[in-house]
């Protein structure tokens, strides 16, 4: 008799950029698919004193088991981080958890019964459609542009579906880059305390800005909003920042919502690395991150301008996209200006065989896929690269 698994993997697959990854082996390969940081920004010397210092000042609770919240010390660190960008909470208001994933997990774990409606964005986050159906969840999407969520129609949604909770990237989403203005914030978070209804802020991305700094989260702003902060979780992450390999993330939520959030995570991890939460610990304390994130920032908007400027230059009309303000991706689609194909899988294909990658952008959507839509990242590819790149993919479109 074969193996029977759970009907709930029914409703997933393999993740399509996780399968692209296969065909990367070839050498010379230029990659914009990624959608990971440049490992050279990494903060080596902050993290190696760090941990120096993690295990010279603290052994026992660096390599002992530890509490499922989270390192104190790191919990309050934390606190201090979020007030840094307007957002009040205490150290008791999170929970330290392995990457924003796994909080996303939780969120899923604790809200999502089979066939429950859950709105995101279209396009949005692959693992998160992925971890959300893997609970059972119908997902609902709701259309964005370069401001973010379109609130008009995810008002209509909300009143047509009565989700269990809607999942947001205000900053810098992935992979839309798109950056939701101010005024559509303090729209949602009206919505969520009208509607009574979760409102999910993942928030990798929002430190990654090139220019004048984004608008508060929603996590800030709820404070102006009567009503909306019982109704909004917030995932934020130091992978994107700082390192993924620490994989530290955390979690604030509503009370309630926090203690149960803390039980599952018992039965999943018991808790978060304590040697990663520590040496995270330190190195927040150090006050090395204004300077890091100064780096990143600076390095990522060059390559940003870089790739704009060689997309416009190469592919012109073929291409419509947004110049980003920050994260580390471009969204666009192929407009077959030219007679030149509209199907960015096939383009895909052809790029790879030029020596360049990208990920394609019909994975990205819970419904309504458009074939038409690309993402490419610039984080992890020098200007030289980036231009170079860029011109194989001209080369590739025919």
């Amino acid at each position: 008799m074969p193996i029977q698994f759970a009907d709930r993997l029914l409703n997933v697959e393999t993740s399509a950029i996780r399968e692209l990854f296969k065909l990367l082996g070839k050498p010379g390969i230029i990659s914009f698919a990624g959608g990971f940081p440049d490992s050279a920004m990494f903060d080596v010397e902050g993290l190696r004193q760090a941990s120096q210092q993690a295990l010279a000042s603290e052994p026992g609770a660096a390599l002992q088991y530890g509490a499922t919240e989270g390192h104190g010390p790191l919990r309050e660190a934390l606190a201090r981080f979020m007030a840094d960008k307007g957002a009040s909470v205490s150290a008791d208001g999170l929970i330290v958890t392995t990457g924003s994933q796994q909080a996303l997990d939780l969120l899923a774990k604790v809200m999502i019964n089979p066939d429950d409606k859950v709105i995101v964005e279209g396009p949005t986050f692959l693992a998160t459609i992925q971890c959300f159906r893997l609970y059972g969840a119908q997902l609902i999407s709701a259309p964005i542009d370069a401001q973010g969520v379109q609130v008009d129609r995810l008002e209509q949604l909300i009143v047509e579906h009565r989700p269990r909770m809607i999942y947001l990237i205000p900053t810098f989403g992935n992979p839309s880059g798109a950056m939701l203005s101010l005024e559509r914030r303090r729209r949602i978070l009206e919505l969520a305390a009208q509607h009574q209804v979760l409102v999910v802020e993942d928030d990798p991305y929002g430190d990654l800005y090139f220019g004048e700094p984004p608008p508060p989260s929603l996590l800030a702003l709820s404070a102006q909003v009567p009503g909306s902060r019982d109704y909004l979780a917030y995932c934020g992450s130091l992978s994107k920042v700082l390192s993924p390999g620490l994989r530290v993330g955390w979690l604030i939520a509503p009370s309630e919502l926090l203690a149960r959030a803390t039980m599952c995570k018992q039965f999943s991890d018991a808790h978060t690395s304590t040697f990663a939460q520590v040496t995270a610990t330190h190195y927040l304390q150090a006050g090395r991150m204004p300077a890091t994130l100064a780096t990143v920032r600076a390095t990522y908007a060059e390559r940003a301008r870089a790739m704009g400027a060689a997309l416009q230059r190469e592919l012109g009309d073929a291409l419509d996209f947004t110049q980003p303000q920050g994260g580390l991706f471009f969204w666009a689609s192929l407009t077959g200006a030219g007679e030149h194909t509209k199907h960015a899988g096939d383009f895909a294909k052809k790029a790879i065989e030029r020596g360049v990658a990208f990920v394609p952008g019909a994975p990205f959507y819970a419904q309504n896929a458009d074939p038409s839509t690309l993402r490419l990242s610039f984080a992890t590819a020098d200007v030289a690269k980036i231009e170079e790149g860029i011109t194989r993919l001209r080369v590739a479109l025919g």
